[in-house]
């Protein structure tokens, strides 16, 4: 019987007080762990796997930093497959008061701007930062977004006037742009300044998810243009197998905005290293949980672009490349 052992039964009720207020006290002890450890949000358009090469070079970009996921550092993620679902994906993250969004494209940014003007917004591989308005200017971005822009607005220049010396006899382009980004209408409009000094028509071809993509090809096709211009979007990115096929189907000699499309099968890109730029874009992720303000982080320009061709998808065009053009490739793939 207990009550013949009056010692045991004050222990047995001290140890029952001291169990139930470890127990209370733990959810406590938990949440300050929780609050010691940062949490990044990640945005993403479309599938994991579709962008798992980015995934990775963030992560990869945190570890050179010291940051090693689920011990000193969480991430979650946000994938959507429609602009409503991202911009609940970024409300989520708001909810969850992460201290940084990793928004890699204007796409993203713009569905994190939209809702939150205090969290700290951190971009990769975003277009047109200036131009879109996400940032008030490179040095002095102002606000609570900065990060790595590939600017373009700068490059369609460029790239156009290597798809020209892909088809010389070409006198008009098809400009192939997501309307639903801002980025996208800066750059078609670039596109246009530089059709006019190369001498080309640009046939502006808008598209908004890729059920428009046969249609938008169809109508390049009917309008007979020689070429078509890709403008680099997250859409397009992700939509990057059957953007190949397509051009392909029609027999439309395509420039792509990443080195991902050409290795789908795309014909040409002329771009710099998305990867690499998501990695270094832990830099920022890496200032700013240590204090530093986005509005003073100046945004860092890609300075490095490199020309690649598929050289199979050129047989199945039954293009014949000049060799002066295949010599200024970086990468040429078979």
């Amino acid at each position: 019987m207990t009550s013949g052992i009056p010692g045991a039964v004050v222990r047995r009720r001290d140890f029952i007080t001291f169990l139930g207020g470890a127990l209370a006290g733990w959810p406590r002890v938990a949440r300050a762990q929780r609050a010691t450890t940062p949490v990044v949000g990640f945005l993403g358009f479309g599938t994991a796997s579709a962008s798992a090469n980015r995934v990775e070079a963030l992560r990869e970009g945190l570890r050179e930093l010291g940051y090693v996921e689920g011990k000193n550092i969480t991430i979650e993620f946000r994938w959507a497959e429609t602009a409503d679902e991202l911009r609940e994906g970024a409300a989520e993250l708001v909810r969850m008061k992460v201290d940084v969004i990793f928004a890699t494209s204007s796409t993203e940014v713009g569905a994190a701007k939209e809702v939150t003007k205090a969290i700290p917004i951190v971009f990769a591989t975003h277009a047109d930062p200036v131009g879109t308005g996400h940032v008030t200017s490179l040095p002095r971005p102002g606000g609570n977004i900065t990060g790595m822009s590939v600017m373009q607005s700068d490059l369609t220049a460029k790239a156009l006037a290597i798809l020209k010396e892909a088809v010389p006899q070409a006198m008009r382009f098809g400009v192939f742009w997501n309307s639903t980004v801002a980025s996208g209408r800066p750059t078609l409009q670039a596109a246009e300044a530089a059709g006019a000094k190369l001498g080309i028509q640009i046939h502006s071809v808008p598209v908004r998810a890729s059920k428009d993509f046969d249609g938008a090809f169809a109508t390049m096709a009917r309008e007979r243009v020689g070429g078509v211009f890709v403008a680099a979007s997250t859409l397009t990115r992700v939509e990057r197998t059957p953007l190949a096929q397509l051009a392909i189907k029609y027999r439309l000699p395509s420039m792509f905005g990443t080195r991902e499309n050409v290795e789908a099968g795309g014909l040409m890109s002329y771009a710099p290293d998305q990867a690499d730029l998501t990695r270094r874009a832990a830099t920022y992720i890496d200032k700013i949980l240590k204090g530093d303000k986005p509005a003073v982080l100046p945004v860092e320009q890609a300075s490095k672009y490199r020309l690649a061709i598929n050289l199979s998808t050129a047989k199945q065009l039954g293009l014949h490349l000049p060799p002066t053009l295949l010599a200024l490739a970086d990468d040429l793939i078979d």
